[in-house]
């Protein structure tokens, strides 16, 4: 059954430490699996690529399958009907938009000696996009990765799909050749990320490796990193909500269930001061689940790592959820702007009666791969800026390094670094 808490018992802190502390990620240790396909793929190349994707994949795959041809991309388009295509466009031009305005500037400006600083940001050359598949198709995270990239100008974004039994959904086919992937492979799990870190014969190595995968993947991109960069170490997903008693507990069954669908191991929290709202609430999901096509997976969900905690004061559900530091925060109430400077932590926030998560999910704009396992306490979402590098800029004429040297000599010589110091000396 979901855990249920009341801020007022006296173990309340001890039950929502143990909360707080779950690790909800896969049981089973995949450490020595991974180490031993990466080293795999590193020595054979594409041999073991095709081996490893025969194995987990699609026993009939050959070398040539691996590699997605234009013609393929057409004739997806084909298979999927105008209004999801018009969906996907909307959405693209919405992910575009959003991104685009993240794009930094560059600066530079001369301070008080007269010394030229500044910063400048260009984009890495390759990107490697990981495309999750299996149990559901995800266009949305095709956009949501390459989108950014393309905003960013990196020259080569090259995408990576599992295709069990040989098939790759239209839909996310579809999303790749609008969003602009320059290459699409039909690999995935650990082999994928080894390909694209070290690369094959078939498949040149990239600078940086973004999106969401299972166990395999999330172990995978934490051994390679370090040879390439990496977005982050993903999680399973969870929804935290605020409410009080002005929300709709229908809509708040619906958005807890949401993401409880994902995965098993995902997590739906709703924290707020009204009792009443916690036993509609409870009622709402009772009738809801049976109706869900994932409804197995959104059960044991829900019933292993739903919680449900109630306060005095809606201030408090904002001090716990920043204890929690969710993915996805819904603050449900009549004026959310209210709440926010009480929210320090959380990947991204949908505020009101109306911004269920699927809008972040889909169309809203911002991304949606987000930080998981309370790690939007130090980090953000998926945006432009991580496909780009900050490059510094520093030019001193000769009267401004005057002026700057005799400090400099002194902090070298408490460094003890003779040969710095005889650097700026013999200019002087």
């Amino acid at each position: 059954m979901p855990y249920d808490l009341s801020i007022d018992t006296d173990d309340f802190e001890q039950k929502l430490n143990i909360i707080l502390t779950q690790n909800r990620a896969e049981k089973y240790d995949v450490t020595a699996t991974v180490k031993s396909i990466i080293a795999d793929v590193r020595m054979r190349g594409d041999v073991a690529l095709l081996e490893y994707t025969q194995k987990f994949d699609n026993p009939n795959a050959v070398l040539s399958d691996l590699k997605i041809s234009p013609d393929v991309l057409i004739q997806a388009e084909k298979q999927c009907d105008e209004a999801l295509k018009s969906a996907l466009n909307h959405a693209m031009a919405r992910i575009y938009d959003f991104h685009a305005r993240l794009k930094p500037n560059h600066d530079y400006y001369q301070d008080a000696t007269g010394t030229y600083l500044g910063l400048r940001y260009t984009p890495i050359d390759a990107a490697g996009v990981y495309i999750p598949g299996g149990s559901a198709s995800y266009p949305s995270s095709v956009l949501m990765n390459i989108i950014p990239a393309k905003v960013a100008g990196v020259g080569r974004i090259v995408a990576v799909v599992p295709a069990p039994q040989g098939i790759i959904h239209p839909a996310v086919l579809y999303a790749l050749k609008i969003a602009g992937a320059d290459e699409i492979y039909a690999v995935g799990g650990s082999q994928a990320i080894a390909a694209l870190a070290y690369g094959t014969q078939m498949i040149k190595s990239v600078d940086k490796i973004t999106g969401p995968g299972n166990a395999f993947v999330a172990e995978s991109k934490r051994q390679v990193y370090g040879q390439v960069g990496i977005d982050s170490i993903a999680g399973p997903s969870e929804i935290l909500i605020i409410a009080d008693d002005t929300a709709n507990p229908d809509f708040i069954a619906a958005d807890l269930l949401s993401q409880a669908e994902h995965d098993a191991v995902a997590q739906s929290v709703l924290i707020t001061p009204s009792q009443a709202l916690i036993d509609a609430v409870k009622l709402a999901i009772d009738k809801i689940l049976p109706t869900l096509n994932r409804q197995k997976i959104a059960q044991q969900s829900w019933n292993d790592y739903g919680v449900m905690i109630k306060t005095d004061t809606i201030e408090q559900a904002c001090e716990i959820s920043d204890r929690f530091a969710p993915e996805h925060l819904e603050i449900c109430t009549d004026n959310p702007e209210l709440l926010l400077p009480f929210v320090r932590h959380a990947g991204a926030i949908f505020m009101g009666h109306y911004t269920p998560e699927a809008v972040g999910d889909y169309m809203a704009g911002p991304n949606h791969v987000l930080p998981t396992g309370r790690t939007a306490r130090f980090s953000s979402g998926l945006s432009t800026v991580d496909f780009m590098k900050r490059t510094t800029l520093i030019h001193c004429s000769q009267d401004s390094f005057g002026k700057i040297a005799p400090d400099i000599q002194i902090l070298c010589d408490a460094e003890g670094l003779d040969a710095h110091k005889l650097s700026i000396s013999t200019r002087l």
